[in-house]
């Protein structure tokens, strides 16, 4: 009993950068826009350009494994994760989330962007929506432009439903190919509901045949992440589970009821698509779709022929290369 009490109540932390005199290791909780929310800010140099990101989910946190993959952004860029209001330390057994919606999200990520400003006294900020982050992340862009000078969604969200029977059809042809047919049969079961827009395409289907992860095992690094790292402790381990049915329960309707493609026509500042060639569970076709769609005085689309919905975890040297170079070029100057 002892000894899950300590798990429960541990103290968190970030380990420290050594070696650098100007480096920054923060974790802590911080009231953005009247909620108690968990920040991480890691760098080799606080004054480095900074970048903002917004993991996806809804309700999936990643303060726990991701400094496994963001040692080479360290180098270059000052890092600021964030648990997302009612999911994993930034829930809250007290809060009441009935008013949880993607609209909340966003103002939230715009106050936190304010206090990221304030704090760490810059103007240059990068946005990095993640997934479902991309709703969240692109909607920022698109309402408050001069806060950042460029946007990157990663696995973007575009036509939701247009972007489920993709991935409908990629899980067909894997479950055909291998002459699965209790699976083919449960997956073409499903095209009615996608062409009704009542339910999104089961992700299991997707995790099974590579339309998830291929390079990393994202699911053990969370779990190793939430029970061995020293940013989580026992007791953010049942606000992280009780966080992300909340979130489930409250902006899966949301998401359905969704056209990011209708809702943010165009940008203000740079949009740049990173996409990894396997991901079905954020389609690559469907994002590179939408980006040709928005305008944007720049947009590029890249997709990583080695990954699929984690192409800056899977290929994180290629994507450290790519940040960069926008950073050096378009996205620093804009």
């Amino acid at each position: 009993m002892a000894i899950v009490m300590i798990g429960l109540f541990f103290p968190t932390w970030t380990p420290s950068i050594i070696g650098y005199e100007n480096s920054i290791s923060i974790l802590k909780q911080v009231e953005i826009n009247g909620s108690q929310q968990e920040v991480m800010i890691r760098g080799n140099d606080y004054k480095n350009p900074v970048v903002i990101f917004v993991h996806g989910g809804p309700g999936c946190p990643e303060i726990s494994y991701v400094r496994k993959y963001q040692d080479l952004l360290e180098q270059n860029f000052t890092i600021v994760q964030y648990d997302q209001r009612g999911a994993g330390k930034s829930y809250h057994f007290s809060e009441d989330y009935s008013k949880l919606t993607i609209s909340l999200l966003v103002e939230d990520l715009l106050d936190l962007t304010d206090y990221i400003r304030s704090e760490l006294e810059t103007d240059k900020i990068i946005l990095v929506g993640h997934s479902f982050g991309s709703f969240i992340g692109i909607k920022a862009a698109y309402q408050a432009p001069e806060k950042y000078i460029g946007y990157i969604g990663i696995g973007q969200v575009g036509d939701f439903w247009a972007g489920e029977l993709e991935a409908l059809e990629y899980c067909l042809l894997q479950a055909e190919t291998q002459k699965n047919l209790l699976d083919a049969n449960a997956i073409e079961a499903c095209r009615e509901s996608i062409l009704n827009r009542r339910e999104p395409f089961p992700r299991n289907f997707v995790w099974k045949y590579g339309g998830a992860a291929r390079l990393i095992n994202e699911k053990e690094d969370l779990v190793i992440g939430i029970l061995f790292n020293p940013e989580y402790n026992l007791l953010d381990a049942i606000r992280y589970a009780a966080g992300l049915i909340v979130s489930d329960n409250r902006l899966w309707k949301e998401i359905k009821q969704s056209n990011l493609p209708e809702e943010v026509p165009e940008l203000k500042i740079p949009c740049y698509f990173v996409s990894g060639k396997y991901d079905y569970l954020t389609p690559v076709k469907n994002a590179g779709r939408y980006l040709t769609s928005i305008n944007a005085p720049r947009k590029e689309f890249v997709v990583f022929k080695e990954s699929a919905h984690f192409p800056h975890f899977e290929e994180e040297e290629k994507f450290f290369s790519l940040l960069n170079e926008l950073n050096n070029n378009w996205l620093d100057t804009y």
